[in-house]
């Protein structure tokens, strides 16, 4: 058996690193106080636009493409499904749990300017992508102000 030397002054923690433990816990990874809370999961998703369209990833590992259901309802895109666990396992019997089971529901505000009718998912090693075309943006219509001026009493266009 080792020995190790005990040194109280490097397990204290600081004021400040206590707050920012207890920050980054409730704020930057509410899925971990929401699971504790038994609220609906989230998945990680990732968003961004190309210049012919915009694009949705979502991370849903364990999930089959036809437990999937997505809808656009507006300019709101939701993903709902539900993650099942494939083993029966007692809950006295984890030692650790990160995998979140049961329902998840993310919605996601959409610009206007795209073509929801026009939109496809494809689905692949648990991640889903939905791509939604963007729609061809209207040319603002330039109108010209023509003038006019009476010159010794002839009408004349500017």
């Amino acid at each position: 058996m080792n020995l190790v030397r005990w040194e109280p002054f490097r397990e204290m923690m600081s004021l400040r690193q206590a707050m920012d433990r207890l920050m980054e816990d409730s704020f930057v990874r509410p899925s971990r106080a929401l699971r504790l809370l038994g609220e609906e999961a989230f998945p990680a998703i990732d968003v961004y636009q190309t210049p012919s369209e915009l694009v949705v990833k979502a991370a849903l590992p364990g999930v089959k493409a036809d437990e999937v259901d997505i809808t656009i309802s507006g300019d709101t895109l939701t993903i709902k499904g539900e993650t099942k666990a494939t083993e029966e396992v007692r809950r006295e019997d984890y030692l650790y749990q990160e995998h979140r089971y049961g329902a998840f529901n993310r919605s996601i505000a959409l610009s206007s300017s795209l073509e929801s009718n026009k939109a496809e998912a494809t689905f692949g090693n648990g991640i889903l992508t939905v791509t939604i075309p963007r729609a061809e943006e209207v040319k603002p219509k330039t109108i010209k102000v023509k003038t006019k001026e009476v010159i010794e009493g002839e009408k004349k266009s500017k």
